[in-house]
């Protein structure tokens, strides 16, 4: 259940971060999907920790 919870945070944060990034250029696309790639990994280990 973890790896699965911090791959999905992880896809729906970069995703999600690319989205916003391309408003602004491709250099900030990337930095912004690797930020939320990030902040989806720990919210998904987050959840996983929930369902212990």
């Amino acid at each position: 259940m973890n790896k699965l919870c911090t791959f999905g945070g992880a896809f729906i944060g970069s995703y999600a971060g690319w989205l916003l990034g391309m408003q602004f250029g491709i250099g900030m696309a990337i930095v912004l999907s690797g930020v939320a790639a990030l902040l989806g990994v720990y919210a998904g280990w987050k959840l996983a920790q929930r369902f212990r």
